[in-house]
């Protein structure tokens, strides 16, 4: 399989299982990337989701080798299948984190993106070369992160962007050195885990709606999102709990 699925202690770690391809995506990958989206969002147990890859590289983009033989409609169909899977990571309804240790390009970026945020290694970097290769991807989401002048730079130079300036940009949460990227990981992961996950997926929801709106649609959304939870039992616990635990 070009993907692994693994569940722990309330994570699913997704990995792109490909490294001999360079975890390069062809419709294969696109399948088992949609497939596992699915499963860890129908897992009761699931509070996290990572976003891994095997090997040096994240995502060397799309599998130019197996569009060779494809006709315009084959190619359509792949990317169909792949958006499909960029939004089943990003619809996921607990929070997902994307892990970045090495070159992301084109699809690699499009994957890391679609979650809610990025922790990288210093060896990471982002390109989006697909205008350069005669074609068109990436065009979406890294331009609402980076603003379009910067997306216009990596796409129409093919330049890679580096985790530090990625990180200043806003597109990387975290730049973590890989000695200590897995106790970070671990410490992400269990404050996530202990956290209320209806107030988590209210709060990304919010989140994720609120900035395609305008101020007042957005405060409507949360307000929404304000009577949703109060309609449950979750937040009292979650303020009995504070008072036990007491602040900081």
């Amino acid at each position: 399989m070009s993907i692994r699925y693994e569940l722990g202690n309330g994570a699913a770690t997704i990995t792109l299982d490909r490294p001999e391809a360079r975890n390069a995506l062809d419709m294969a990958m696109c399948d088992a990337l949609l497939a596992a989206a699915q499963r860890a969002a129908a897992e009761p147990g699931v509070r996290v989701v990572l976003v891994r890859a095997a090997g040096p590289v994240f995502c060397a983009g799309a599998d130019l080798k197996e569009r060779q033989g494809m006709d315009a409609a084959q190619v359509r169909a792949r990317r169909m299948r792949a958006f499909e899977a960029y939004g089943a990571l990003e619809a996921l309804p607990m929070p997902a984190i994307a892990v970045v240790e090495g070159p992301a390009i084109g699809s690699g970026c499009e994957i890391a993106a679609s979650c809610d945020f990025i922790v990288a290694t210093p060896r990471a970097t982002f390109r989006t070369p697909e205008a350069l290769w005669g074609t068109v991807g990436a065009t979406q989401r890294l331009p609402r992160v980076l603003g379009k002048r910067l997306a216009k730079d990596l796409m129409f130079t093919g330049r890679a962007l580096a985790a530090e300036e990625a990180e200043r940009h806003g597109l990387v949460a975290r730049v973590v050195p890989g000695e200590e990227l897995e106790k970070v990981l671990a410490q992400i992961v269990e404050t996530i885990v202990k956290a209320p996950a209806r107030s988590l997926a209210l709060a990304k929801r919010s989140i994720d709606r609120g900035v395609e709106l305008d101020p007042r649609g957005a405060l409507d959304t949360e307000i929404a999102a304000v009577e949703e939870n109060l309609a449950g039992q979750g937040w009292k616990d979650g303020i009995a709990a504070f008072g036990k635990r007491g602040p900081g």
